[in-house]
C-alpha cells in the first residue's frame, strides 16, 4: 500500500477485505420487495460495508494524523489481534517471523545440531545435548559455554538468535567454539547439520549409556513412559516404547501426562485407538463444521495390561482427550489432578500464501460419554469440565511439590558427564501421584513366583 491517502472504498480494495456482492448505491439494482430473505440480506450487506468503512477511516486517519509513522504491517497486524482478541484465548495470528518456529513447536523437528540452550547471566550455556545427535557425539555437555558461533560472539546474543544461528540446511556444517565446564581453554568443533528430531516420549531414568529405562518398578515390571507433547512423530515413539516393554514381559503400564500442554489431535486419536479395541475416541462439532467422531479399530490395539495416566492441573488439550477416553472405556485408571480444561480445536489456516497463518478455534470436542472437557470463562468447580482423576486416586500436589516435581523431571532428563554419573547420586523426589499409580498396580498384579527366565513373554501384538 502506497503512503498516499485513501478513501474509505478505495483502503477496503486494497486491504483485500472481499465484501461479497456490495455495490454503491448508485449500482444497486432496485431492491426486490417479494422476499423478506432477501431484503434482510442487503440489511446486512449494507451493515457490513458501514462497518468496514469505518475500519478503513479508522486506518487512514491513523495513516494521515498519527504522531509518529506507523507501517502498514503494524496497523494491519494490529487489526487482525485486536480482532482476535474478541474471541477465545486459543485462536491468534501467527507473523512471518514466527510462522517457522510454530512449524518447528508442532512438527518437533528441524535442521540443526541438536542441544539445548539457556542463558545464563548473559552466558549462552548447555542445558543438555539430545542423545545421538552431532552434539552429543562431539561431546557437548550441560555446563558446557558457547563462546562463537559461525565465528559470531554469542555475548550478548539473544537464545533465539544462537537458535537461528545453530539452525540451518540439513547436511550444512556450522563451527561452534565451546570451553568445556571446568576447562581453561576453548575449543571449536565443526559440526554437521542433521534432522534434529526432539523426542516426546520419555522414560523414568536413563540408562549408563544415555538411553531410557522405561520402568519405574523393575520387579513388578511396571513400565513408565512420559509423554510431553502429541507431536507428528508421538505415536510412532509410543508404538516403539510400548513394544519394547512388552518384550521385555511389561505386566503393567503408567503413562504420563502430567504437563503435557497437547498438541495434534491426529495424534491423540491415534494414541488412543492404540490401547482400545472399539467404540468412540472423540467426537467434535463447530458452528461451521458438521459433527465428526472418530472410533476405535481393533487392528494393533495393546491390550492384557492395566493401566494409569498419571494428569494434573497442566494437563490440556490433546492429553485430556487421551485421558478422558481411557477413563470414559475403563481402560486405564487417572490418578492425580483435575486436568486444564482446553476442549477446543485450532485449524491452521494459512494467510499470504503461506507467510503468515491464523490459528482460529473452530470446534469443541467431547469425551466418548459426550461429556464436556472445555472450561468457560464463566466455569465453576462445580461444572463439568477437564478430567478427574477415578474416585479414590486424586493426589494432589502443593505449589511447591508441583515445582519440585519439574527441576526433578529436568534433572532426570539431562545427559550428564561421565564423572557426575559416578560421583553424584540420582535425584530424589517423593512423587506421590506416581507412588500411588505404582501400589494400584502392583495390587493388581502380585510378584510372579517363577523367575523371569521360565516365565513366558506376554505377545507383541504389532500393527
Amino acid at each position: 500500500m502506497k503512503a498516499a491517502l485513501l478513501t474509505p472504498l478505495t483502503a477496503i480494495a486494497l486491504l483485500g477485505i472481499g465484501l461479497g456482492n456490495i455495490t454503491t448505491a448508485q449500482e444497486r439494482p432496485p431492491e426486490p420487495r417479494t422476499s423478506s430473505a432477501i431484503e434482510e440480506q442487503q440489511r446486512q450487506s449494507e451493515a457490513e460495508l458501514k462497518l468496514m468503512m469505518l475500519f478503513a477511516d479508522t486506518f487512514e486517519q491513523i495513516k494521515r494524523n498519527y504522531v509518529r509513522d506507523v507501517t502498514d504491517r503494524e496497523l494491519m497486524e494490529a487489526a487482525i489481534k485486536g480482532m482476535l482478541s474478541r474471541l477465545d484465548q486459543y485462536s491468534n495470528f501467527i507473523p512471518p517471523e514466527r510462522l517457522q518456529r510454530f512449524k518447528t513447536g508442532v512438527e518437533n523437528e528441524f535442521g540443526g545440531i541438536g542441544i539445548i540452550v539457556s542463558s545464563n547471566n548473559g552466558r549462552l550455556e548447555i542445558i543438555s545435548p539430545l542423545v545421538g545427535t552431532p552434539a552429543y557425539r562431539a561431546g557437548m555437555l550441560p555446563g558446557d559455554r558457547i563462546l562463537e558461533i559461525a565465528g559470531q560472539s554469542t555475548k550478548g546474543l539473544t537464545i533465539d538468535g544462537a537458535i537461528n544461528l545453530m539452525k540451518g540446511e540439513i547436511g550444512s556444517s556450522v563451527e561452534v567454539k565451546i570451553l568445556h565446564a571446568g576447562d581453561l581453554e576453548p575449543v571449536v568443533l565443526n559440526l554437521k547439520r542433521e534432522v534434529i528430531r526432539v523426542p516426546t516420549v520419555l522414560g523414568h531414568r536413563r540408562n549408563a549409556d544415555d538411553s531410557w529405562n522405561y520402568f519405574c518398578d523393575p520387579a513388578r515390571k511396571i513400565g513408565y513412559l512420559r509423554m510431553t507433547g502429541f507431536g507428528r512423530h508421538s505415536v510412532s515413539e509410543l508404538r516403539s516404547a510400548v513394544e519394547n516393554l512388552r518384550q521385555q514381559d511389561m505386566r503393567g503400564l503408567v503413562l504420563d501426562l502430567r504437563f503435557n500442554p497437547g498438541g495434534l489431535l491426529s495424534a491423540a486419536i491415534q494414541v488412543c485407538d492404540m490401547f482400545i479395541p472399539e467404540g468412540i475416541i472423540v467426537s467434535t462439532k463447530g458452528r461451521n463444521t458438521p459433527q465428526r467422531v472418530w472410533r476405535a479399530r481393533k487392528a494393533g490395539t495393546q491390550e492384557n495390561f492395566p493401566m494409569v495416566v498419571l494428569i494434573n492441573h497442566f494437563s490440556a488439550s490433546a492429553s485430556e482427550i487421551v485421558a478422558a477416553c481411557l477413563q470414559d472405556h475403563q481402560r486405564a485408571t487417572i490418578v492425580g489432578e483435575r486436568s486444564w480444561g482446553k476442549g477446543s480445536v485450532q485449524n491452521i489456516i494459512e494467510l499470504e500464501d503461506g507467510l503468515s497463518a491464523l490459528k482460529l478455534t473452530t470446534a469443541g470436542y467431547r469425551r466418548p460419554s459426550g461429556k464436556n472437557i472445555h472450561r468457560f470463562k464463566d466455569a465453576s468447580d462445580e461444572d463439568e469440565w477437564g478430567v478427574n482423576p477415578n474416585e479414590g486416586f486424586g493426589v494432589k500436589f502443593s505449589a511447591a511439590e508441583t515445582r519440585a516435581l519439574t527441576t526433578f523431571r529436568q534433572q532426570i532428563d539431562v545427559v550428564k558427564r561421565s564423572a557426575d554419573k559416578d560421583a553424584k547420586p540420582l535425584p530424589k523426589f517423593d512423587d506421590r501421584q506416581l507412588v500411588k499409580a505404582v501400589e494400584f498396580l502392583s495390587a493388581q498384579l502380585p510378584l510372579p513366583t517363577a523367575p523371569l527366565e521360565e516365565r513366558p513373554p506376554m505377545p507383541v501384538v504389532k500393527p
